[in-house]
Order: C-alpha cells, then sequence, then structure tokens
C-alpha cells in the first residue's frame, strides 16, 4: 500500500512545492466572489516557493488565515456522515444523526470558533471544549461519559512554529545519543549506557547492547522512539501539519486527501457525504504556515510600577520554589528555517520524502523573531517557559489534573505534557480541562512529580503568592 501511495504522490511535483496533482481538489467551474465557500481554487506552491521570503510568508499566512477563520459549508465537504472523528480513517457503524453535535463533532465551524482568545490563533473559555477519544477506531461515541472520551480546553497557537522546529532539534539530538551508544556498544562488546538529555531537558537514559538491543525502562517524559511530539496536552502529535489534519476531520468534517483520498482508501469520498478530496496539500500547507507564524507571546510593557516591581519579584520566586525545573524560561533554538512536510511526519500525513523539496519558511524573518535575544553561540532563546517532556502531574492526595479516565496514544491518563507559560495571562481558565479559574487555583493543583514546588509555593506569605501571579500574569499574547 505505502509503494502503491509513493507512486501516486510523487510524479505531480513542482521543484521546490508540495504535492498539486494527486493530492488536489479539482474545481470544475468558476467559484463567484460573494461565494460563502471556504475551500475555493487552492494556492500554486510552486509560484509561492519562488517568491522572497517575505513574499512568501506574506502569501502563505494570507491563505492560512483565511482558511483558519473561514467557516466551512456542506459544499467545502463539512461534515463526515459516514466517518468518526479518529485520526485513522475509520467507518461508522451507522450514519450519524446529526451533522452538528458537540460530543463525537462536528462541533465547530472554523478552526477560530475554538482558537480565539485574546486574538485569532489563540485559545478559548470552556464553552469551546472538545470531547476527544483515544484516537484510534473507538471514536464513534455520542456520550460524555468519561469512559468514552475526554474533555479539553482549546491551547493557544501563538509561537507554534518556534515549539515544533526545538522539537525536532530536540528529538535528532536525543536520536543520536542513542545511535551512538548503539554504534559504541557493537564496536566494544560491552553495554553502553547514554544519558539522554537535549538543551538541558533530560530524559532520563537508554542502555544499549552489543546485539543491538536497547534497555528503554528508564526513558522519561517521552515516546521510546525519542521523538518529542509537542502538540496536544498529552504531548502526542509531532507537527502542525499533523494536528491540522487531525482537526479538520475531527471538528469540521474536512477531510485532507493526503490521509482520507483514494490513495490511502481506495475511494476519493470517504466519508460519505457526496464532495470528493475536500481539502489539498497545498491548502493544508497554508494553514501550517500560518499558525507556525503566529506571533510568539511575550511580556507587557506598560505595567504600572506596582506591578512590574511585583512582577520582577514573583519571576524570582518562580524560580526559587522550583517552578522552572518544568517551566524552563528558555529553550535554545539553532535553526529558525520551518520546513512543512517536516523531517518526522507519520503515515497519513504528507511526509518530507514524498515531494521533491519541502516548503521552506524562515521565521528568522519575523520581527518577533528578530526581537528574540540569542545566546553566546547565536542560538534563538525561546521564551517559552516549558520543556516540551510529560510529567506526571497528579497523585491521590491531589487528583484534579488525573481527572481522566480514557488513555490517549499509550500515555497515561495522570501524564501530561508541561504546559508552555508564556501566554499564561492571556489564557484563562486554565487545566487541562479549562475548569480551573485563576492562576492560584491551577499551581495548587499541581501535585506527582509538581508537589514539592506546589508546596513550596502555598508556604509563601500571601504578597509572595501574589507576586507569582502578577509575574504569571505579564506573560501575555499580544494583540
Amino acid at each position: 500500500m505505502e509503494k502503491a501511495r509513493r507512486s501516486a504522490v510523487k510524479g505531480p511535483l513542482a521543484a521546490t512545492a508540495l504535492v498539486l496533482g494527486a493530492l488536489a481538489p479539482a474545481f470544475a467551474d468558476e467559484v463567484p466572489l460573494w461565494s460563502e465557500r471556504v475551500l475555493q481554487t487552492p494556492i500554486d506552491l510552486a509560484s509561492i516557493a519562488a517568491m522572497p521570503m517575505a513574499e512568501r510568508i506574506a502569501r502563505l499566512k494570507q491563505r492560512g488565515e483565511e482558511l483558519f477563520t473561514g467557516k466551512f459549508i456542506r459544499a467545502d465537504g463539512a461534515g463526515r456522515p459516514l466517518a468518526t472523528q479518529a485520526i485513522i480513517p475509520t467507518k461508522r457503524r451507522r450514519p450519524a444523526h446529526q451533522d452538528f453535535q458537540r460530543l463525537a463533532g462536528l462541533d465547530a465551524n472554523a478552526c477560530a470558533s475554538c482558537h480565539h482568545e485574546p486574538v485569532i490563533g489563540g485559545a478559548a473559555p470552556f464553552t469551546a471544549n472538545a470531547f476527544v477519544s483515544e484516537g484510534f477506531e473507538s471514536a464513534d461515541f455520542d456520550t460524555t461519559d468519561p469512559q468514552f472520551s475526554n474533555e479539553r480546553g482549546s491551547p493557544a497557537l501563538h509561537g507554534a512554529g518556534l515549539v515544533e522546529l526545538l522539537a525536532r532539534e530536540m528529538t535528532e539530538e536525543l536520536r543520536a545519543l542513542r545511535d551512538g551508544a548503539l554504534e559504541k556498544a557493537r564496536s566494544s562488546g560491552t553495554a553502553q549506557v547514554a544519558e539522554l538529555a537535549s538543551k538541558g531537558v533530560s530524559f532520563g537514559k537508554i542502555t544499549a547492547s552489543p546485539d543491538g538491543s536497547l534497555d528503554i525502562s528508564a526513558i522519561e517524559g517521552i515516546d521510546p522512539d525519542l521523538v518529542l511530539r509537542p502538540f496536544s496536552q498529552k504531548g502526542v502529535f509531532g507537527s502542525l501539519r499533523q494536528f491540522s489534519v487531525n482537526a479538520l476531520n475531527s471538528h469540521h468534517g474536512i477531510q485532507a486527501v493526503e490521509r482520507f483520498g483514494a490513495a490511502w482508501t481506495g475511494t476519493s469520498d470517504f466519508d460519505g457525504d457526496e464532495i470528493a478530496d475536500e481539502i489539498g496539500a497545498a491548502d493544508i500547507s497554508a494553514l501550517v504556515a500560518f499558525q507556525a507564524t503566529l506571533p510568539a507571546p511575550s511580556r507587557k510593557t506598560d505595567l504600572p510600577a506596582v506591578w512590574r516591581e511585583a512582577a520582577t519579584r514573583g519571576e524570582a520566586l518562580f524560580a526559587d520554589t522550583g517552578c522552572t525545573a518544568c517551566h524552563i524560561p528558555a529553550l535554545p533554538l539553532a535553526s529558525t528555517v520551518f520546513r512543512d512536510p517536516g523531517p518526522l511526519e507519520t503515515a497519513g500525513t504528507l511526509r518530507a520524502d514524498d515531494v521533491d523539496a519541502p516548503l521552506e519558511i524562515d521565521l528568522g524573518a519575523l520581527d518577533f523573531v528578530r526581537a528574540l535575544p540569542r545566546d553566546a553561540n547565536g542560538h534563538v532563546l525561546v521564551p517559552l517557559f516549558g520543556d516540551l517532556k510529560r510529567h506526571r502531574i497528579a497523585d491521590t492526595r491531589e487528583p484534579a489534573l488525573g481527572n481522566e479516565l480514557l488513555g490517549q496514544r499509550f500515555v497515561d491518563r495522570d501524564v501530561f505534557i508541561t504546559t508552555e507559560l508564556w501566554g499564561v495571562g492571556s489564557t484563562a481558565p486554565y487545566g487541562h480541562r479549562a475548569d480551573q479559574t485563576s492562576l492560584d487555583e491551577i499551581i495548587r493543583a499541581h501535585a506527582g512529580e509538581a508537589r514539592e514546588s506546589r508546596e513550596a509555593y502555598t508556604a509563601l506569605p500571601e504578597d509572595g503568592r501574589q507576586a507569582v501571579i502578577a509575574f504569571l500574569r505579564s506573560l501575555e499574547i499580544p494583540k
């Protein structure tokens, strides 16, 4: 099947463009200017890839924003009467009774329906929560019973391009450490232990044996394949492209040709809504580019003196209480060149060897990236206040952040990826269910690996805790 898929998509490529033939929808008629359709004639990536970088980014962002904010209609392919919201093409047991319902979806008309506060691409309140299954076949449900679905808040996407680039570099470094240990074990004839660390973040260790086997029992906070997956609250999606293809099908019933088209499923209308080849590779790339170029969160610059002084003290206390062990203030990024598709795309998502050359976007050309500080090696310091690692953050004494009953992609129910705090002052409410109303509440809900830091915070005097809140509220998504 894989060989057939490759031959189906490899032919119609331009030199530096993504698939525009087998993975692109066909439009038989000219679309009128007043059309309500969002998915009209797709962009020409071949011509965009030849543009100067600033013009290339502007054109991709323009189309990406149209797709992100546009409200999909049935003529676009909205709806999936015979398909579930699972991340792999899965047929329903019976046609959906209603196209729109809050549980199994459709649950939104547009991406911006759930990512809009304080600006487009941001987070959302509890009213925009989504219900997600474990992501495989068992996704045909219509109940809020926590045995069948997990309720999740909508995270902000600002700075996502830099986050994905960090994850790519860290994955490459961790895999190089693993491969080096294997090579040394083979050549020496003795077992080799490799400490797995990248950009100052420890992911445990791995033991390589001369026979090529690996002991992965001491790996921490990452999958055994050593791929960092920075998206979703469980840290299970490795790229914005994968995240976007999943969300389009789940929330809107818009199905990407690269996953649901004939090359994978044998039909151009897998969901049975009588709309073939709903969204092609070029528009997925534009949607990815829009998210990847959303400005990174920053700090408030117009604070009154009393707040500024409290925030300065609070930042020091935030470190003193141990919070920066996971919420690391900044991670260094060597390269700002974002390539789509990326090097770690999975089956069902367009991959780098499906194209002659990935589309390149240099995030370093953007003003917000140029404004970030650099370290002594010239690496961009990405101020995300995170570590891209999963942690156990609940225990029996404080189970609030471990209340899910359904596993997701084999990640334990009380384990979540560290939330990047760089926009936390703009993203209330908090927690994976968006049910913690204040920063004080969400800090007090921390337990498990975070218990010591949580207790250090609660032991502070009131003015100390208020200073920490002042600091966190100074971290905002720019309007």
